[in-house]
C-alpha cells in the first residue's frame, strides 16, 4: 500500500511498518506503544470529545466550542462527515459555506484540539441515511460491501473528503488519526464476521483514503469488542484498535435505572483488549457521554440526567482503572438536526444530554466533572506508563461492597487505586480503608482518624508515590486536580467531595507547612508527615517553604477552578504537551485562554455574574493581569495568591414578542383547490425499481426513486369513478412517527397522527355520493422523516422506501389511478446550494422558496399562527422581526412553543418555569405538525401529541443578533376542525458576558422566484 509521508515523497508501507512510527515532517512524529500515543515523542493522554460540524452550521461559533472542549482539559475531538449533506446531487461535491472544512480544521488548530476524522462513508451518527445520500436507494448492490456500483458511487465522495483531511493532518494540521468506516462490526450471515468480503470490502475503503494522501494512523470502533479489523488482521486491519460502547443504554425515561448488563460487559474490555490488540494503546473511539431521545421521549434534560456528573465519575474512571489511553466521548456538544438532517427516530434537539448543550452553555455539572478529570491527566503523565492490575472487590482491606483496581508503575514511579462500588448502581454510603503500596511500604490509609466514604455513585483515584517538583508525595487519598511549576515551587491542587475526610503524606525532612485555614491535623508517623482533614467549603493552604504549596479543596470550589495551558512556540503552539507551563485561575462562568506577556497575564473569559478572579499559581511573579483586555485592581491574599473582581451589570436583553408580529398567511397545500394544476409535476411512471422490496403497485411509487429525500412528499391521483362511493386504502411509509393525510379533491378524508413506533400505516377512508363518470383527485401528503441507518452491512435498511408502498381503490383495479408526485423542487437537483439538499421539502411554500427571508407578502393574508386554520390543511405564516444585541455578549435564544395538546408530564418544559402559561380556548389546539424556519433554516419540527420538544434553540450566525431576522412557520393540521398554536415565544435562555468571537452570518440567500417551480 503506498502512503505519502512527505511532499515528494511515496514509499510502500507493510501494516507492521505503519504501526511503529509516522514520520510526518522533520522532528514531528506520530508514534504509539502498547501503553498511549506519543506525539513529538511525548505521550499523551488522548481524552476527545465529539462534536459534528454539520450539527452547528455556523462556521464561525466552530471556535467557541473548541475552546470550551479545550477549557475542559481534553486534548481531542472526534467528528463524523455526513456524505448525505454534501454530495445530495450525484456527482457533485459541495465544498464551501457551511459545508467547508476548513474553517474548522483552522478552529481546531487555534484552539489547540487534535481531531480524529471519521467521514465514514457510512457514519450512523442518528443522521438521515447514516449519512448515506439518498440516491444511494436505488443501487442494486447491497450497501457497506464491495458490490461494483457501491463502491463507485463512494468513490468521489472519499476521494474529495480524503484529499480535503489528508491536507489537514499533522505536523501542520490538527488531524492525528482517521477511521474508515463505522461501527463496521456486523453483517448478513455475520457468524463469521469478518469473512473475506467484509474484509475486501473495509480494505478497499481504507484504500481509497491511503491512496489520495491520508497518511495518519487508522483506528476502529468495534462495537461489539470482537476484534475485527485489528492490527495485524489482515486485510482491512487498522493500526490501533478501538472499542465502542454505551453502557447505560438510551433510556432516558428512567434516568436513576443504570442497567446492570451494560457495565457488565466493561468488566471484560481490559481482557479482551489484551487478547485482541495488546500492542497497542487500549482505545475507546466511542464511550457513552449522553444519550439520544426519541420522538415521544422524556427530552434531553432526562439524558443529561441519565449520563449525568455521577455516570462521569463512576463509568470514566473505571476506563482509566483498565488502562484507557485513547477515549472519545459521544456527545461532548450534540448540536441541532437542522434542515431533516436527523433519522427518524429522533427528533430536531441532538443536545443529547451532552456536557456543552444545544445552545452552547456549560452550566452542566459533568462538564466540571471532566474538567477535573482531564486534568489530572495533564498534571500526572505517569499514568500512562502505569499497568493495570486486576479489579477485585474487597480486596487490600476494603470492604466486600468496594471495588480496588490497582495500576502500578514499574519502579519507584506512581502508583494508582482506583475504588467504586462493586455494583456501580449502588446509591450506598460505604466508609472504607485502604492498604496502599509506597516508596514506604505498604499502608492502611487514612492513618490519623476517620475513613474514606464513597457517596452513593461516585468513584476514586488515590495515587502514591507522586512526584511534585523535589518533593515525593508518599500518598494522597484527595484527588489531584492540578500540578503547576512556579517560580516559588510547585503547586498542587487536591479536592475531595463535601464533608469527607482524607489524607496525604510527604516527607518530614519537607519541613513543617504553614497553614492557612483550620481543621487540619498534622502528625509526624516514623519518618513522614501525615496531614488529615475534611473537605469544607473554605479551602485550606498548606505551604512547605519553598518546595510545595498545597490547596485542600472541596469538589464544588474545584469546579470554578481552570488550568490554563500557555502558548508554546511552533510547532506545538495551543496543543497540548506535557512540556507546556500553565496557569490557575479561579473565576466565573469560563475561561477560555491565558498568555503571559513579560510579568503580565492575558486572560479572556466569560462571566455571567459578578465574581471574584484569583490567580492562584502562575510559572512567573505576576504583576499585572488582564480580563478580556482590561486590567484588573488586584490585592495580594495572606498566602500570595492575586485576587481581582469581576464585575458583572446583567444586560436586559429585549426580544420581540412574536406573537404580537405582523405576520401574513398562505396555504401551503394549494393542490386542494379545483383550479390547481400539476401539469410541471413529475408522473409517477417507472414501473421498475432496484428497491429490495420489489413493487405491489402498477406503478413505481417509491419517492427515491424520483429523487426526493426529505421533508414533506405530495402525491396526486387520478381516477375516474365507475362506482358512487369511494372505499380507498392505502399504505405509506415515511419512518418512524411520520403522519400522512388525505383528501378526495377539496374533503378531508383522514389522518394518521403518527407514533413512534411504527414506520408506516394502512388506512381506509370512504367516501359516499360520488357521480359515475367523473374524475376524481386523491392529494397524499406525506410526512418524509428522514431514511433509516444501514448499520449492519448487507440489510439495506437504507433502501426502505418512503412515499406509498400500497393500495386499493374499491371496484377500480390499481392501473385506474394515474399518479403524479413532488417532494422538493428540483429533488437531487435542488434550488438551495447554500443551506443544502435536505433543508426543505414538497409544500408549496418551500417549493416557491418562500421559507426564505422577505418574500414577497404584499397580497397576503393578515393571520397570526395562533389563530392557525380552521380545518385540515397546512397553512404557512411569515413575520420579521430585529434584533439588536450588543456586541460582547452571547445570549442563545429559543423558540418557545407552547403545546396544548400534550401533557405537561411529558413536555420538555416545566409548567412552574415556562414563558407562558397554557392557555385556555373553546378551539382547540388540535393534532398538528409546525416546521420552524429561521432566515430560510429548518430549526424546528414539532409534533404536537408526541413531543417532546417544544423549545428550538437557534444560535447566533442563524439569527442576526444585530439586524432584521425572518420567522416562518408551517403548520400541517391534521384534524378536522384545523389547528392553531397556543402560543410562540422568542426566549433568551443565558445573557453572559463574553470573549468570544461573534459569528458572520451564515449564507442565507433572501427569497426571488424560482424559475419552474410550481
Amino acid at each position: 500500500m503506498k502512503v505519502a509521508l512527505t511532499p515528494g515523497i511515496v514509499v510502500t508501507l507493510s501494516l507492521a511498518q505503519r504501526s511503529l512510527q509516522f514520520t510526518l515532517a522533520g522532528d514531528s512524529k506520530l508514534s504509539w506503544d502498547s501503553n498511549s500515543l506519543m506525539i513529538r515523542g511525548e505521550r499523551v493522554m488522548i481524552l476527545s470529545g465529539e462534536f459534528h460540524p454539520f450539527r452547528l452550521p455556523v462556521p464561525d461559533l466552530w471556535l467557541d466550542i473548541f475552546e470550551k472542549i479545550k477549557a475542559m482539559g481534553f486534548t481531542g475531538v472526534s467528528f463524523y462527515v455526513d456524505w448525505a449533506l454534501l454530495e445530495g446531487s450525484p456527482g457533485t461535491i459541495v465544498k464551501d459555506g457551511i459545508f467547508a472544512l476548513d474553517k474548522f480544521f483552522a478552529a481546531a488548530k487555534k484552539a489547540g484540539i487534535y481531531l480524529i476524522a471519521r467521514p465514514g462513508p457510512f457514519i450512523n451518527a442518528e443522521v438521515s441515511g447514516g449519512g448515506f445520500p439518498g440516491w444511494i436507494q436505488r443501487l442494486s448492490g447491497r450497501l457497506r460491501t464491495s458490490s461494483q456500483d457501491f463502491i463507485d458511487a463512494t468513490s468521489l465522495y472519499t476521494r474529495t473528503i480524503g484529499e480535503i483531511i489528508a491536507n489537514a493532518q499533522m505536523p501542520d494540521g490538527p488531524v492525528i488519526l482517521f477511521q474508515p468506516e463505522n461501527e463496521f462490526s456486523g453483517a448478513v450471515g455475520d457468524a463469521a464476521f469478518p469473512n473475506a468480503t467484509n474484509s475486501d470490502y473495509m480494505g478497499t475503503v481504507e484504500e481509497q483514503f491511503r491512496d489520495v494522501g491520508v497518511v495518519v494512523p487508522f483506528v476502529d470502533n468495534d462495537n461489539r469488542d470482537g476484534g475485527s479489523f485489528r492490527a495485524g488482521a489482515g486485510n482491512g486491519s487498522v493500526d490501533i484498535y478501538g472499542i465502542d460502547d454505551y453502557p447505560l443504554g438510551f433510556s432516558c425515561a428512567n434516568p436513576d435505572n443504570w442497567p446492570e448488563s451494560g457495565f457488565q460487559r466493561s468488566l471484560g474490555y481490559r481482557e479482551s483488549h489484551l487478547k485482541w490488540s495488546p500492542s497497542t494503546p487500549f482505545s475507546v473511539l466511542e464511550f457513552q457521554g449522553g444519550s439520544f431521545d426519541p420522538w415521544g421521549g422524556s427530552g434531553e434534560d432526562a439524558c443529561a440526567a441519565l449520563v449525568n456528573h455521577e455516570a462521569a465519575r463512576v463509568l470514566y474512571k473505571n476506563l482509566y482503572s483498565i488502562g484507557a489511553r485513547i477515549i472519545n466521548l459521544y456527545m461532548t456538544y450534540g448540536g441541532t438536526n437542522w434542515g431533516n438532517l436527523g433519522h427518524p427516530g429522533g427528533y430536531t434537539s441532538y443536545d443529547y444530554g451532552a456536557a456543552i448543550t444545544e445552545d452552547r452553555q456549560v452550566v452542566r455539572e459533568k462538564y466540571s466533572e471532566q474538567k477535573l478529570q482531564a486534568n489530572f491527566f495533564k498534571s500526572v503523565p505517569a499514568y500512562l506508563s502505569a499497568v493495570p492490575g486486576v479489579s477485585r472487590n474487597g480486596t487490600l482491606g476494603t470492604p466486600a461492597d468496594i471495588n480496588v483496581t490497582p495500576l502500578r508503575s514499574n519502579g519507584s514511579g506512581p502508583n494508582f487505586y482506583v475504588v467504586r462500588h462493586a455494583d456501580f448502581r449502588s446509591k450506598a454510603v460505604t466508609r472504607y480503608r485502604i492498604q496502599v503500596l509506597t516508596s514506604s511500604g505498604n499502608i492502611t490509609v487514612p492513618q490519623l482518624t476517620g475513613q474514606l466514604v464513597l457517596n452513593g455513585r461516585d468513584a476514586k483515584i488515590h495515587t502514591t508515590n507522586l512526584a511534585v517538583g523535589s518533593v515525593s508525595l508518599l500518598y494522597t487519598t484527595a484527588e489531584v486536580f492540578s500540578i503547576v511549576k512556579t517560580e516559588s515551587g510547585p503547586v498542587l491542587l487536591l479536592y475531595a467531595g463535601p464533608n469527607e475526610t482524607h489524607e496525604f503524606a510527604l516527607s518530614r525532612r519537607v519541613g513543617t507547612p504553614t497553614i492557612y485555614g483550620s481543621n487540619v491535623t498534622t502528625q509526624v508517623r516514623g519518618s513522614n508527615l501525615v496531614v488529615n482533614w475534611k473537605s469544607l467549603p473554605q479551602r485550606r493552604v498548606l505551604r512547605f517553604g519553598s518546595s510545595l504549596t498545597v490547596y485542600l479543596l472541596d469538589r464544588n470550589e474545584a469546579y470554578g477552578i481552570w488550568p490554563v495551558e500557555l502558548p508554546a512556540p511552533a510547532p506545538i503552539g495551543n496543543f497540548y504537551s506535557p512540556s507546556k507551563s500553565q496557569v490557575v485561575v479561579k473565576a466565573g462562568y469560563l475561561i477560555r485562554s491565558a498568555y503571559l506577556d513579560g510579568s503580565s497575564l492575558h486572560i479572556r473569559g466569560d462571566v455571567n455574574a459578578s465574581a471574584s478572579l484569583e490567580l492562584i499559581a502562575a510559572p512567573v511573579i505576576v504583576d499585572n493581569i488582564y480580563f478580556n483586555g482590561r486590567e484588573m485592581f488586584l490585592e495580594e491574599t495572606s498566602y500570595g495568591t492575586l485576587l481581582g473582581t469581576l464585575d458583572f451589570v446583567p444586560l436586559n436583553v429585549s426580544v420581540p414578542s412574536l406573537e404580537g408580529l405582523e405576520w401574513k398567511y398562505i396555504d401551503s397545500l394549494p393542490e386542494l383547490n379545483s383550479t390547481y394544476d400539476d401539469i410541471s409535476w413529475p408522473d409517477a411512471s417507472q414501473t421498475t425499481t432496484n428497491n429490495p422490496r420489489g413493487l405491489t403497485t402498477p406503478v413505481n411509487l417509491y419517492a427515491g426513486d424520483y429523487g426526493f429525500h426529505t421533508g414533506s412528499l405530495i402525491y396526486r391521483g387520478y381516477f375516474v369513478a365507475n362506482t358512487p362511493y369511494l372505499n380507498f386504502t392505502v399504505r405509506t411509509q415515511g419512518g418512524s412517527a411520520y403522519a400522512h393525510s388525505i383528501w378526495l379533491n377539496d374533503t378531508f378524508l383522514g389522518s394518521w397522527a403518527g407514533s413512534p413506533s411504527e414506520a408506516s400505516h394502512s388506512q381506509t377512508v370512504g367516501r359516499s355520493s360520488l357521480v359515475v363518470g367523473q374524475t376524481y383527485i386523491l392529494t397524499i401528503l406525506i410526512d418524509h422523516m428522514g431514511n433509516d441507518e444501514n448499520n449492519a452491512a448487507g440489510y439495506d435498511y437504507t433502501k426502505h422506501p418512503r412515499g406509498i408502498l400500497d393500495y386499493s381503490l374499491a371496484g377500480h383495479d390499481g392501473t385506474a389511478i394515474r399518479w403524479k408526485l413532488t417532494g422538493n423542487i428540483g429533488g437531487e437537483d435542488y434550488f438551495d446550494k447554500d443551506r443544502g439538499p435536505l433543508n426543505e421539502g414538497g409544500l408549496y411554500a418551500e417549493r416557491q422558496g418562500l421559507h426564505q427571508p422577505l418574500p414577497r407578502t404584499t397580497d397576503w393574508e393578515s393571520r397570526s399562527p395562533l389563530q392557525g386554520i380552521s380545518s385540515a390543511g397546512v397553512g404557512f405564516f411569515t413575520a420579521d422581526f430585529d434584533l439588536n444585541i450588543p456586541q460582547g455578549w452571547d445570549v442563545p435564544l429559543s423558540f418557545v412553543f407552547a403545546n396544548g395538546t400534550r401533557s405537561a408530564a411529558n413536555s420538555t418544559s416545566n409548567p412552574s418555569t415556562a414563558p407562558f402559561p397554557l392557555r385556555n380556548s373553546t378551539q382547540p389546539a388540535g393534532n398538528y405538525r409546525a416546521v420552524l424556519y429561521v432566515n430560510g433554516y429548518q430549526f424546528g419540527k414539532l409534533i404536537s401529541h408526541l413531543g417532546p420538544q417544544t423549545q428550538f434553540p437557534v444560535p447566533e450566525g442563524i439569527l442576526n443578533h444585530r439586524g432584521k431576522n425572518t420567522v416562518a412557520l408551517m403548520l400541517w393540521a391534521l384534524d378536522t376542525k384545523g389547528a392553531r398554536l397556543d402560543g410562540l415565544k422568542l426566549v433568551p435562555k443565558a445573557v453572559v458576558q463574553s470573549s468570544f468571537q461573534h459569528p458572520g452570518l451564515s449564507p442565507a440567500p433572501v427569497w426571488a422566484e424560482r424559475f419552474g417551480a410550481y
